[in-house]
C-alpha cells in the first residue's frame, strides 16, 4: 500500500474543512502529515470552537508551529561505520538511519537529513550500494556518496537517482587531514543544499512527492517491560545493542561493547528502533551483498520501552517503506528519530 502524498492529504483536509463549515466544528478531527487535530468547546457565545491544530514535521513527526506547504527536501548520505571510521559525525541529527551490511557483513549507515536541519559536519561519507539507493529513491532524496560498486553506479544511471557522487562533485565535500582515506570525506547540509540549488538551476532536481508515516507523541512505558535489543553484525566488534532509558524515553546505542557517540561526544539515541529481516546474499568474492528491499517481511518495533512484532512492507522501489501490525494497520512511529537495523536472519537479533 502506497502512503498518500501530501498533495492528496491536503485535498482531503480541504474537503473535511468545507464539511465542518457547513455542519459545525463540534468534535471534528482531521489528519495532517499523519497527525490528528481535534476540535474543542467554545467558551464564548455558547457554541463550539476549534482548538489550535497540531501540525507535525512530515519526516520526524515532531510538532511544528504551522503546516508545511512544501515537503522538505531529503538528503541521504552514505556514512562509514567500520571501526577505522569511528566516531562518525552528524548521525545524531538524522531523522532516519538505516543500518545494513556491506562487505564482510560490516554494517554501513544511510543517514537521512531534512533540508531544514543545519548539520555542519556529516561523515565519513562512503560508497554507494544498490539497496541503499532503493531506500533513498523513496524520498526523491539527494543521494550523497563517494563512488560505489559497479552495480550501484549502474542502478543510479538507470533509475535517474538524484545523485551526488564526490568523484565528480568534490566542491560539495571536503577531506579531513586528521584521518586517512577512505575514512576522511565529509559534507554538510549547507553544501548539500548548494548542490540541490545548482541542480535546480539546471532543471535536474526532482519534485519532492514522498509519502509520510503516521506519528504519535511518545509515552513512557508504565508496564515494566523496558526492553532492549541486540543485533549481530560480522563479529562482537560490530554487535549493536539498544537499551531503553526510562528517564528520556529513548533507546541508547552501544556498539562493540562501548557507548556509541559522535565525534563531538553526543550519545547516539533513538525514539524508535525497527529490526527488519530480509533476504541477504553474497554476490562475489569481494563479499558484496544483495539485499531485498521490496515486498514484505518480519520485523520488530521497539518504542516507549515496549516491543511488538510487526511486518515491514515496501511494494516497489519508489514507495515508502512502512510497518504494519497483525491487523494490517500501519504502525504509528513515535515523534523523533528512527533507526532501522537490517538483518538476514532472526538468529541475528535478540530481544533483551
Amino acid at each position: 500500500m502506497k502512503l498518500p502524498s501530501k498533495l492528496t492529504k491536503k485535498h482531503a483536509i480541504a474537503g473535511v474543512i468545507i464539511l465542518a463549515l457547513a455542519f459545525g466544528f463540534g468534535g471534528w478531527k482531521i489528519f495532517a502529515n499523519g497527525t490528528e487535530e481535534t476540535g474543542g468547546t467554545d467558551e464564548t457565545g455558547g457554541g463550539e470552537e476549534v482548538e489550535s491544530p497540531v501540525f507535525r514535521h512530515p519526516l520526524s513527526g515532531l510538532q511544528v508551529s504551522e503546516d508545511l506547504s512544501i515537503l522538505p527536501r531529503v538528503y541521504a548520505v552514505m556514512i562509514d561505520n567500520s571501526v577505522d571510521a569511528w566516531p562518525p559525525s552528524g548521525v545524531d541529527r538524522a531523522f532516519l538511519v538505516i543500518e545494513a551490511p556491506v562487505e564482510a557483513s560490516i554494517p554501513r549507515f544511510e543517514a537521512f537529513f531534512s533540508a531544514d536541519t543545519d548539520v555542519e559536519k556529516i561523515g565519513p561519507v562512503r560508497s554507494a550500494r544498490p539497496y541503499f539507493i532503493d531506500w533513498a529513491n523513496e524520498f526523491d532524496a539527494l543521494y550523497a556518496h563517494v563512488g560505489g560498486s559497479n552495480a550501484a553506479l549502474d542502478l543510479i544511471a538507470s533509475t535517474g537517482t538524484f545523485d551526488l557522487n564526490e568523484f565528480y562533485n568534490g566542491v560539495f565535500f571536503w577531506r579531513s587531514s586528521d584521518r586517512y582515506a577512505p575514512h576522511n570525506t565529509y559534507t554538510s547540509t549547507a553544501l548539500l543544499a548548494a548542490a540541490v540549488a545548482k541542480a535546480e538551476e539546471r532543471g535536474r532536481a526532482p519534485e519532492t512527492l514522498y509519502g509520510t508515516w503516521k506519528f504519535i507523541d511518545d509515552e513512557k512505558s508504565e508496564d515494566g517491560e523496558k526492553k532492549g535489543v541486540t543485533v549481530q553484525y560480522n563479529s562482537a566488534l560490530y554487535s549493536v545493542h539498544w537499551e531503553y532509558d526510562a528517564e528520556t524515553n529513548a533507546y541508547l546505542r552501544s556498539q562493540g561493547g562501548r557507548e556509541a557517540k559522535t565525534a563531538d561526544g553526543t550519545r547516539l539515541t533513538a525514539n524508535n528502533i525497527v529490526v527488519m529481516v530480509t533476504d541477504v546474499a553474497v554476490l562475489d568474492s569481494v563479499g558484496r551483498r544483495s539485499v531485498r528491499t521490496t515486498g514484505e517481511g518480519k520485523a520488530w518495533l521497539l518504542q516507549d520501552g515496549k516491543t511488538i512484532e510487526i511486518t515491514w512492507k515496501k511494494p516497489s522501489v519508489s514507495e515508502r517503506l512502512a510497518f504494519y501490525d497483525a491487523d494490517g494497520n500501519q504502525v504509528a512511529m513515535g515523534a523523533g528519530n528512527t533507526w532501522i537495523e537490517v538483518i538476514p536472519s532472526e538468529k541475528d537479533v535478540s530481544i533483551n
